[in-house]
């Protein structure tokens, strides 16, 4: 399933460019502006609930931060466990780890080891707002993937396709963009 024209548009026009932000010639993608915009948000959040109804999830994964605004909602409309994937340091029990390269350096996320127990196998949709160079996703994936469980989709809002992320977590699970930026 994928987004009709009208979908599209009311969602790209909700989200906001911001030009130089971080750092000068990067144009930062603001979803913040998507998620105060009721009708934005609300078409969605239904998208997303029609796409993966019938992929049979046991549990929605969402990245530290703004994976858990999509990640959280979207498991109340399925029916179905929220675990966030955190970075280092702010998860309260025993965690398993994965690093990742950044730009200028190193960081690490973390997941609590029995987070997917409660099914054997569990089936997991990752979320978060955007992928660039998809190093945190990578990450995420692997960890879901230690687990035992299963990451069977990534989703994003926003895909970065000009650069490499997509078509390097593509070697470890499928990849939804709703709204790719060339």
């Amino acid at each position: 399933m994928t987004l009709s024209k009208i979908e599209r548009k009311i969602i790209e026009d909700s989200i906001r460019d911001i030009k130089d932000f971080p750092k000068p010639g990067i144009v930062f993608k603001d979803i913040t502006t998507l998620l105060n915009d009721k009708e934005a948000y609300s078409v969605l959040m239904n998208h997303l609930y029609q796409r993966y109804k019938e992929y049979n999830l046991d549990y929605i994964a969402g990245i530290d931060a703004r994976g858990f605004i999509f990640g959280a909602a979207l498991a109340q409309m399925l029916g179905l466990g929220f675990v966030p994937i955190r970075k280092k340091g702010k998860l309260p029990y025993t965690t398993i780890s994965e690093k990742y390269s950044l730009e200028y350096g190193v960081d690490e996320i973390e997941v609590h080891i029995d987070a997917f127990s409660k099914v054997k196998n569990a089936k997991v949709l990752m979320i978060d707002d955007l992928i660039a160079t998809g190093g945190t996703a990578n990450a995420a994936a692997t960890l879901i993937n230690q687990t035992g469980a299963e990451c069977v989709e990534a989703c994003f809002i926003i895909g970065l396709s000009f650069l490499d992320g997509i078509d390097n977590l593509k070697t470890k699970t499928d990849v939804y963009s709703l709204i790719e930026v060339n």
